[in-house]
């Protein structure tokens, strides 16, 4: 008896050492894939309405796993919404928030960037045995203070391997037809300095030598010339493209400037690369798209596809490159092991217009879009999640969620915790994705523009009402306009906003367009929602903890934080022609 027992021991002993066992410990590990798109409305794509733009992958998407249609940003702007997709908290907590007119990281000269003593889902998982990588874009800062020292490097967050772009398109950043013409001039350029440098010195040490018989004067002069060259240099090149239009493999400028219409072909095969080198699993996997951001890169294989210009040609070249990502996952035969994730940042950008033709997005039947913080189109965002075999294909949810809520969902299914030493504002999707349970664990969210609350939305849990509540409101221009076309984006506080006492007040399910405000005559309840959420509002705000704002307090450009891949000022590169994939 004695020995049948030991056997059986010796038998369960081996399996768990087995490669068998290994490979039953790494299946309670899902590989993870999160897509989050830059500036893409909800209403762009054919899963979420629009019957024009054609988005068959992202739609395919949709049908295979759990579509959230009440999927919430944290912010309205690409640098704070990251920030608290990255942390699952609300901006202002880690001080990714401003409380001027800027409420992005302006420029990579700038020191800001998010504080290194931040949790992220990637520095969870790669605790969990995970390799992590981020492909595309990051926009979270890079150095503090020196340009080499990226101190705010995508590294220092958890992740194993960084290809993209450290910030964020904008409009410098394409078209640039001069750019070719720069990059074999600048060659030139810094070859003459390098010769005029050599015989400078050669002249002065033969001069000291008493070798040669020159006049200190003349080598003076060649000294003198090699600091007006360079600085001549240097202010011919003010615009930003040549700043912050750049991409980088792991530590090293590789374009600079870019190639905008290129990088997106360029990231989809940095990620097919990563999978594939860790196709034995577990990855993290963040593709974080330049794609739809103006000024809206497009290759010539897909301008003039479709029927919404240059932004609907953008949108379906997106669509083609998240098709690409699937199909890598399919072809690697991870697919029934791959969670992925595909969202948007925050609304589209009703004010990008380049003449009277539009080129941001569209959000559907929700007023308003980036940059407001409060309406519904600013923060109302695309959620999809598929988990073959884990989560019901084709399901609808229309609870709240939050793009904080991936932090502590991954947090979940990795098997890690949540740091227990801060305030994690993201609940874990998983019982409701998965349908244990049928109501979100989000009673209240709040509405950040920056450092200011604007609004605050309850969903009562005896309810099925969704109660919105706006304290602060932008002042739409011109008159009679549906978005802030003057400044290009609307304004947090001071004159180009409206503060309401008593606050507007709507509910979402009967109102989802926050068209017609609810009275005290026109809604019983409205003195007890007011009140309540009045009160949700003071107990969230003695859970802030004051921390410095990033964004007000350190976004000025600095000339020695500017990258550069050469000897500065000469940075231009391009070694993306000549250089494949590398290994993380």
């Amino acid at each position: 008896m004695k020995l049948r027992i030991l056997a059986i021991a010796l038998s369960w002993t081996c399996l768990l050492l087995s490669p068998c066992g290994a490979q039953e410990v790494h299946e309670d590990k899902p590989n993870i894939v999160l897509m989050i798109v830059d500036d893409l409305g909800i209403g762009d794509l054919g899963c979420f309405g629009n019957d024009t733009m054609r988005t068959p992958n992202i739609d395919r998407l949709a049908r295979e796993g759990v579509q959230l249609k009440h999927h919430i940003s944290a912010a309205s702007m690409c640098t704070p919404s990251r920030a608290a997709f990255l942390t699952g908290r609300y901006p202002i907590r880690s001080g990714m928030v401003s409380n001027r007119v800027s409420r992005v990281i302006s420029t990579l000269g700038a020191p800001a960037g998010l504080p290194r003593n931040e949790t992220t889902f990637a520095a969870l998982l790669k605790r969990q045995g995970y390799s992590t990588a981020l492909i595309g874009k990051w926009h979270e800062g890079l150095n503090c203070d020196s340009r080499h020292d990226h101190c705010h490097h995508p590294y220092n967050y958890g992740f194993d391997y960084f290809y993209g772009m450290p910030f964020t398109l904008f409009e410098p950043c394409w078209p640039d037809p001069s750019r070719d013409t720069e990059l074999a001039i600048g060659g030139k350029v810094w070859l003459c300095i390098q010769l005029v440098a050599v015989a400078a010195l050669t002249a002065a040490l033969g001069k000291l030598s008493r070798l040669i018989c020159l006049p200190w004067s003349f080598i003076f002069s060649m000294i003198l010339f090699i600091f007006l060259l360079g600085y001549f240099w240097f202010s011919s090149y003010k615009s930003p493209l040549y700043w912050d239009c750049l991409l980088m493999r792991e530590h090293e400028i590789t374009e600079q400037p870019m190639k905008a219409e290129r990088a997106g072909s360029i990231m989809v095969r940095e990620a097919t690369s990563f999978m594939e080198r860790h196709r034995e699993g577990p990855f993290l996997l963040v593709f974080s798209f330049l794609h739809v951001h103006v000024p809206l890169p497009t290759t010539t294989e897909f301008i003039g596809t479709s029927k919404h210009g240059l932004y609907g040609d953008n949108v379906q070249e997106m669509d083609f490159m998240v098709g690409k990502l699937l199909d890598a996952i399919d072809d690697f035969g991870v697919r029934n092991h791959t969670l992925v994730y595909f969202t948007s940042d925050h609304g589209g950008h009703l004010e990008a217009r380049v003449g009277h033709a539009q080129v941001g997005g569209w959000n559907g039947i929700y007023k308003g879009g980036k940059g407001m913080a409060g309406w519904e189109g600013g923060i109302r965002v695309p959620g999809l999640v598929r988990w073959p075999g884990r989560l019901p294909a084709g399901k609808v949810i229309e609870e709240p969620t939050s793009m904080m809520d991936v932090f502590p969902t991954l947090a979940a299914v990795s098997g890690s915790t949540v740091p227990q030493d801060r305030v994690i504002d993201g609940q874990d999707l998983m019982p409701l994705l998965q349908g244990d349970v049928e109501r979100s664990e989000h009673e209240f969210l709040f509405h950040y523009c920056g450092a200011f609350l604007h609004a605050a939305r309850w969903h009562p849990k005896d309810s099925e009402a969704v109660w919105k509540v706006h304290y602060v409101t932008p002042v739409f221009q011109p008159p009679g306009a549906q978005g802030c076309y003057e400044t290009q984006y609307c304004r947090c506080s001071g004159k180009l906003v409206t503060y309401h006492d008593p606050p507007l007040l709507f509910d979402l399910t009967r109102d989802p367009s926050e068209s017609t405000p609810l009275t005290p005559d026109t809604e019983p309840s409205y003195n007890v929602v007011i009140q309540t959420v009045a009160n949700a509002v003071k107990e969230h705000k003695k859970s802030i903890i004051p921390v410095r704002h990033q964004i007000s307090e350190l976004n000025q450009g600095n000339i020695w934080l500017k990258p550069c891949c050469g000897v500065f000022p000469f940075c231009l590169c391009d070694t993306e022609g000549n250089t494949s994939a590398v290994g993380a």
